[in-house]
C-alpha cells in the first residue's frame, strides 16, 4: 500500500479540528429528557435539518465507494443520488408528514401504530444488526483505511478505537443535539473541502474530462444501455427507487433527523435543501472520480481513489481542511450511526419492556446503549478486511431485504384496508425470499443486475400483505390515524399553500430540484 507524508501544519490543523467538534458538540448537547437526547427537543429549523441529514447521509460508501465506482464505471453512480433526489420530494409530500403528525422516535414504531408490534420488532432488530456490524463498523474501518495511509505503522485496531472514542465523546453525552450541531460544522467543512479538491482536480484534468464529454464517452453518461453492467437504464425506474425509498425514508439514522424538526413545514424544506446539496455530489465526488482516471491511472483498488486525490492534489495547509472534511464524513457518519442505533434499542425494546421508565431512566438506557454499540463495532471493524465476501453477501441480502419493507410502508401508508397480519407476513416472507435469494440467486434469474430484481420482490410482497390481509378483519379506525394518506388533507394544504409567497412554498423549490434533476439527466444522457 502507497503511504503518503502528511506536514506538521496540515496534521495540527486536524488535531485543532477533532478537537474542536468534540467541544462544540458537548457544548451543544441536550440529555434532560428522552425528547430531548433522542430527538433534539423537536426544535430544528429546517437549514439545520438539512445540514445535518446531508452530512450523515454522506457516509465512507459515498464519498469513497462512490468516487471510486466512478473511477471503475464512470458517472452513473450518480443516478443512485439523482433518483434519490426524486424520492426525497416523494418523501417530504406524502410520507414525512405521517411521521411528525404520529408523534414517533423511530420508523419501526410507524410500523407499530400502523399494523402491531411484530412488524415493529422485526423492522427494529434488522436495523439494529445492520447498523451495528456494517454501517457502524465499516465507517470505523473506512477511517483506519485512510489514517494508515499517512501512518502505516499504526496500528489498525488502536485507530479504529481512537475513531471510536471521538465519535462517542459528544455523541453519547449530549445526544442527537450534540451529533446534529457536530454535523452542521462537518457538512459545511465537508462542502468547501470538497469543492476545494474539484477545484484543484479540475485544475490539473479538467481538459481529460471535456473531451470524453465532448466525445459521447460512455463513462460521462448516466443513461446507460439495457446490457450495462453498472446502472442499466430500466434499473432506474424500477429499482433505484425502491432502494431511494428504504435509503430516505424508512432509514432511522437519516429520518430520525427529520423528526428533530419544529414543524411538518421545517422538516419538508430541510429534506428538499437536502436535495439540493445532494445534487452537489455529481460535481464534487462523481466526476471528480473520473477525472482520477486520467491522474491516477491503474490504481488496484479503486477505493482508494478518493483518499489518493486528497493526499496527492492538495497543497500543505490546505490538505489538513481536506483531511478534516474527509474525517468529518466518516465521524458525522458514526456520530448518526451510533445515536439513531441507541434510539432503536431504547425506545424499541426497553422501552416496552418496562413500561414505567422514566424519561430520564430512557436516557440512561440509551447512553449505555450506545457505549455497548460502539464497543460491539470497534472491536468486528478490523474483521471486515479478513471476510470481505461475507460483507458483500450482507450487502446483498440487504438489498433483498429492502424491497418488503418498503412494499409494507407502501402499502400501509396508501391503503387502508391492510392489516398487521397481511404486514407481518409479508415482511417475513421477504425474509425467506432473500435467503433464497442468497444461495439460488443465479439459478433463479441468471446474471440478471439486481436492480431488475428488485421490482420482482417488491411485487411479491406486496402481493403476500394484500391476500394475506384479505383474509383478516380491516384494520380498526385508530390505525389509521396520522398514518394513512388522505387525499382531502392534500388538497386543502395545497390550498393553503398558494397563499404563500413563492418562495415559502416548498412546493416551489419541489419542482425545481425534480426540474434540475430531468435537465441532469438530459445533459448527460
Amino acid at each position: 500500500m502507497e503511504t503518503f507524508s502528511i506536514s506538521n501544519l496540515d496534521l495540527v490543523i486536524v488535531l485543532v479540528y477533532l478537537a474542536f467538534i468534540i467541544w462544540w458538540g458537548l457544548k451543544n448537547g441536550k440529555s434532560s429528557d428522552s425528547q430531548s437526547y433522542f430527538l433534539a427537543g423537536r426544535s430544528m429549523p429546517w437549514w439545520v435539518v438539512g445540514l445535518s441529514l446531508f452530512a450523515a447521509s454522506i457516509s465512507s460508501t459515498t464519498l469513497i465507494g462512490q468516487s471510486g465506482d466512478a473511477y471503475h464505471t464512470g458517472i452513473a453512480v450518480f443516478n443512485y443520488n439523482l433518483t434519490g433526489i426524486v424520492v426525497m420530494v416523494f418523501f417530504a409530500v406524502f410520507l414525512l408528514p405521517l411521521y411528525i403528525k404520529s408523534g414517533i422516535f423511530t420508523i419501526p414504531e410507524f410500523l407499530e401504530k400502523r399494523f402491531d408490534r411484530r412488524s415493529r420488532y422485526y423492522f427494529s432488530a434488522i436495523c439494529i444488526i445492520g447498523n451495528i456490524f456494517l454501517d457502524a463498523a465499516g465507517a470505523l474501518y473506512a477511517a483506519a483505511l485512510i489514517i494508515k495511509l499517512i501512518l502505516p505503522d499504526a496500528d489498525l485496531q488502536l485507530i479504529i478505537i481512537v475513531f471510536a472514542i471521538i465519535a462517542a465523546s459528544y455523541t453519547i453525552p449530549g445526544g442527537l443535539s450534540s451529533a446534529i450541531n457536530a454535523e452542521l460544522i462537518q457538512a459545511v467543512i465537508l462542502i468547501l473541502g470538497s469543492i476545494l479538491l474539484t477545484f484543484y482536480c479540475f485544475q490539473q484534468g479538467g481538459d481529460y474530462f471535456y473531451q470524453l464529454f465532448a466525445s459521447g464517452d460512455i463513462s460521462v453518461k448516466l443513461i446507460r444501455p439495457l446490457t450495462d453492467t453498472a446502472t442499466p437504464w430500466l434499473g432506474l425506474i424500477v429499482g433505484m427507487p425502491v432502494l431511494g425509498i428504504y435509503f430516505w425514508a424508512n432509514n432511522q439514522t437519516l429520518v430520525q433527523r427529520v423528526l428533530s424538526s419544529k414543524s411538518v413545514d421545517e422538516g419538508r424544506k430541510g429534506v428538499l435543501f437536502t436535495g439540493f446539496l445532494t445534487m452537489l455530489t455529481l460535481f464534487i465526488i462523481a466526476i471528480p472520480g473520473v477525472i482520477a482516471r486520467h491522474l491516477f491511472p491503474g490504481l488496484e483498488k479503486p477505493d482508494m481513489v478518493y483518499p489518493n486525490m486528497v493526499l496527492q492534489l492538495i497543497p500543505v495547509g490546505l490538505l489538513g481542511i481536506m483531511l478534516a472534511a474527509l474525517l468529518s464524513a466518516l465521524t458525522s457518519t458514526l456520530s448518526a450511526i451510533l445515536n439513531s442505533t441507541s434510539t432503536l434499542f431504547t425506545m424499541d425494546f426497553y422501552a416496552q419492556y418496562n413500561k414505567n421508565a422514566s424519561s430520564q431512566k430512557l436516557v440512561i438506557i440509551g447512553k449505555i446503549t450506545s457505549c455497548v454499540i460502539i464497543v460491539a463495532a470497534a472491536l468486528w471493524a478490523p474483521q471486515i478486511g479478513k471476510f470481505g465476501s461475507l460483507l458483500k453477501y450482507y450487502q446483498e441480502m440487504l438489498s433483498y431485504i429492502a424491497p418488503p419493507v418498503v412494499a409494507a410502508f407502501l402499502l400501509g401508508v396508501f391503503n387502508k384496508r391492510v392489516n398487521g397480519n397481511g404486514a407481518f407476513a409479508g415482511l417475513l416472507s421477504g425474509l425467506a425470499i432473500a435467503v433464497v435469494m442468497l444461495f439460488y440467486k443465479n439459478k433463479i434469474f441468471g446474471d440478471m443486475h439486481f436492480l431488475l430484481i428488485v421490482p420482482f420482490l417488491l411485487t411479491v410482497s406486496g402481493i403476500v400483505i394484500y391476500l394475506v390481509s384479505m383474509c383478516y378483519p380491516k384494520p380498526v379506525a385508530e390505525k389509521l390515524v396520522d398514518t394513512t394518506f388522505s387525499m382531502r388533507e392534500l388538497k386543502a394544504e395545497f390550498r393553503a399553500n398558494r397563499a404563500l409567497v413563492w418562495y415559502k412554498n416548498y412546493h416551489s423549490w419541489a419542482i425545481v430540484l425534480l426540474v434540475l434533476s430531468v435537465l441532469i439527466w438530459i445533459i448527460f444522457s
